[in-house]
C-alpha cells in the first residue's frame, strides 16, 4: 500500500494539530491492545493509526472523547455521574461530607512533616569555599 501522508488525512480532520493528537491517541490505543480496523502490512502503530483515519474506519469524535478522558484529572468513578441525575448543590454537599477542610489540613501537615524529614536527611547544596575547590583540583 502507498505511504500515508498528512494530505490523505487532512480531509477527515482539517486541523493538523487535532490530527496529530487523534493519531497519537489511536496509536496508544493500538499499543494497549485495541483491535485494528485495517490490515497492519508491517506498519508501525502511528502509520496504522493514520491509515485508519484516512480510510475513515474509526470515528474521529470517539478519538476526541478518548483524548479528553485521558486528560481529565478527576478519575474517581464515584464522582463521575451524569449531570442530569444530581444538581451541583447535592454533589458539593456530598463532597464536603467525605472530605473536610480538617482532612486537607492533616494531609498538608503530613506532607510537610515528611518533607522536613527529607530535608534533615538530605540537606541539599551548601556553599563551599572557593579555595577548597581549588585545592581539590590539584
Amino acid at each position: 500500500m502507498a505511504r500515508v501522508t498528512v494530505e490523505d488525512c487532512i480531509d477527515k480532520i482539517p486541523n493538523r494539530f487535532d490530527l496529530v493528537l487523534a493519531a497519537a491517541q489511536r496509536s496508544r490505543d493500538i499499543s494497549t491492545g485495541n483491535p485494528l480496523t485495517i490490515d497492519r502490512d508491517n506498519d508501525k502503530n502511528p502509520v496504522v493509526a493514520l491509515r485508519e483515519i484516512a480510510d475513515e474506519t474509526i470515528d474521529p469524535d470517539k478519538l476526541r472523547n478518548d483524548i479528553i478522558k485521558g486528560l481529565q484529572k478527576l478519575s474517581n468513578p464515584e464522582f463521575i455521574e451524569d449531570e442530569d441525575e444530581e444538581d451541583e448543590d447535592e454533589v458539593h454537599s456530598r463532597l464536603e461530607e467525605k472530605y473536610t477542610i480538617n482532612d486537607e489540613l492533616n494531609d498538608f501537615k503530613i506532607n510537610n512533616d515528611s518533607h522536613d524529614v527529607q530535608n534533615k536527611t538530605n540537606p541539599g547544596f551548601h556553599d563551599v569555599d572557593e579555595n577548597l575547590i581549588k585545592s581539590e583540583d590539584l
